[in-house]
């Protein structure tokens, strides 16, 4: 890509500087490095400022590292939520790694009032309420913060959420059969408590996805908030379209 004698933005250079960079690193395996700034600068015909800003712009994100001395490597690969369109819904199959939980809190105190709107429980009845710390491959990824109404899961202990797969332990153990769920996501930035738990800065770009779950009767079974690491999470779609798409 020759910019030079092309008469663009700073911002726009930048893109397509950032552009460049992203199909340089498609195929390279994580911690692979790449070409020196002067050599970049030389392929692409851009400044030196031109270029940094659009590799910090990658490493923010955590696509690409720093390393004093060193030089700039691709950062570690993203795990992947694939969600695949149905007739009407997306189905979830299980996110790639091997995934671990640590329990953060785990207490059953009566639902607020919008917490019992949100489960459809009385506000007076006991709502467990689970914090976990997420891991893969032994790297923090998320923290999710569960609700479940008390009646359903009497017994639940904390190591019954440390490992496996828990909708099928709802399944097998209490009979509630998980079959659908509402799900919303957003970008956020992490606080000081999630950056530290997760172990990037404060304010780094995360995931806020906020999921209602039902059981196969429609029954409202779970209500969970999670933050999930920007850098590292990443979602998929595959998407239908017909004559009405636009």
């Amino acid at each position: 890509m020759q910019t030079t004698g092309l008469n663009l933005p700073t911002g726009l250079k930048r893109d397509r500087v950032r552009d460049f960079l992203l199909d340089l690193i498609a195929d390279k395996e994580p911690g692979s490095a790449i070409p020196s700034e002067r050599d970049l600068c030389r392929e692409l015909g851009v400044s030196r400022p031109t270029l940094r800003a659009a590799i910090d712009g990658l490493v923010h994100r955590g696509i690409l590292i720093r390393e004093h001395g060193r030089g700039t490597f691709t950062g570690p690969r993203k795990v992947t939520q694939v969600l695949a369109a149905g007739s009407s819904s997306f189905h979830a199959p299980a996110a790639e790694g091997h995934w671990l939980s640590r329990i953060l809190e785990f207490d059953s105190a009566p639902a607020t009032a919008r917490l019992a709107h949100r489960l459809q429980v009385s506000p007076a009845d006991p709502v467990l309420r689970v914090v976990r710390l997420r891991t893969v491959d032994d790297e923090p990824i998320a923290i999710e913060r569960i609700h479940l109404p008390h009646a359903l899961v009497a017994g639940l202990g904390p190591d019954d959420m440390e490992s496996g797969n828990f909708y099928q332990f709802l399944r097998t153990r209490f009979g509630v059969d998980v079959r659908s769920a509402t799900q919303s996501i957003e970008p956020t930035v992490t606080d000081e408590i999630e950056a530290e738990l997760l172990n990037v800065p404060q304010h780094a770009p995360a995931l806020l996805i906020e999921r209602t779950s039902r059981d196969s009767g429609g029954r409202i079974v779970e209500f969970t908030r999670s933050i999930y690491r920007g850098d590292r999470y990443r979602i998929t779609s595959e998407l239908h379209f017909d004559t009405s798409s636009g």
